[in-house]
């Protein structure tokens, strides 16, 4: 759920969600989000969750007829939800108030489970025309994740394109396959995953931002703070600055 106008992208294709709207991103698809405006505050509300937490132990009767039917129908990426259509403003309404749950209040994790499956089963039951559609499994999804993988666990190594396409496909097919799902070049998703990973450390800890350029595979200091000005607008110790008074 999320206040602000944001653009939401998936292999399936993009899709536009205003102010106040929200939705069900299902597992192991491949997403990225993005404000439409720099003008205006944009917040999003996330729940990440395992579907343990609704379905209990793994081959449960819960799970295999109410989360199996969803997690595995490769047509359904995103179950998208708006204002204006009753039902969906329900569940709206529905996540915005399991929001409000305080993690310090007795029987939080309950009373957040109890929550979450009222709203799944509603979601369940707002699915049904899209899982009795036909769906194709998407092979570049599959390509493309065990290339995620390997920058996610080498972001801090050089890494060369031709090595990396060659461990999976061709150097051509590899550009394409980022084109079609992430929209980017393999390049600009490695700097963006190390951009990504250097906001994180110096929002949490007071490592020197040489340590954290060198760590993330972002080279010399000054391209560091080139890059990361560009990406974030702000240099890297006022993005520190920022985030940790904002903790305070």
């Amino acid at each position: 759920m999320e206040s602000g106008s944001l653009e939401y992208d998936t292999p399936g294709g993009k899709r536009l969600f205003p102010t106040g709207s929200g939705g069900m991103v299902n597992s192991n698809v491949l997403h990225m989000t993005k404000a439409i405006s720099q003008r205006e505050q944009n917040i999003q509300l996330l729940h990440i969750f395992d579907v343990s937490l609704l379905a209990g132990e793994q081959g449960s009767r819960i799970e295999q007829k109410y989360i199996t039917p969803v997690i595995t129908a490769p047509q359904i990426e995103v179950i998208p939800l708006f204002p204006g259509n009753a039902a969906e403003e329900r569940i709206l309404k529905l996540i915005a108030a399991s929001f409000r749950l305080s993690s310090d209040e007795f029987g939080y994790e309950i009373k957040l489970q109890e929550s979450l499956t009222e709203i799944w089963l509603m979601l369940f039951e707002l699915s049904r025309p899209m899982r009795e559609k036909k769906g194709e499994h998407n092979k570049s999804n599959d390509k493309i994740k065990l290339m995620m993988i390997y920058i996610h666990e080498h972001y801090g190594e050089k890494i060369s394109i031709p090595e990396l396409a060659a461990a999976y496909l061709s150097e051509r097919e590899c550009y394409r396959v980022f084109h079609d799902c992430l929209h980017m070049t393999p390049v600009e998703y490695i700097k963006t995953y190390r951009l990504q990973a250097a906001c994180q450390r110096l929002a949490k800890g007071q490592e020197p931002v040489t340590v954290i350029s060198h760590d993330c595979g972002l080279g010399s200091s000054s391209y560091f703070g080139k890059v990361f000005r560009e990406y974030t607008h702000c240099s890297p110790t006022e993005y520190r600055r920022k985030w940790q008074n904002r903790d305070r």
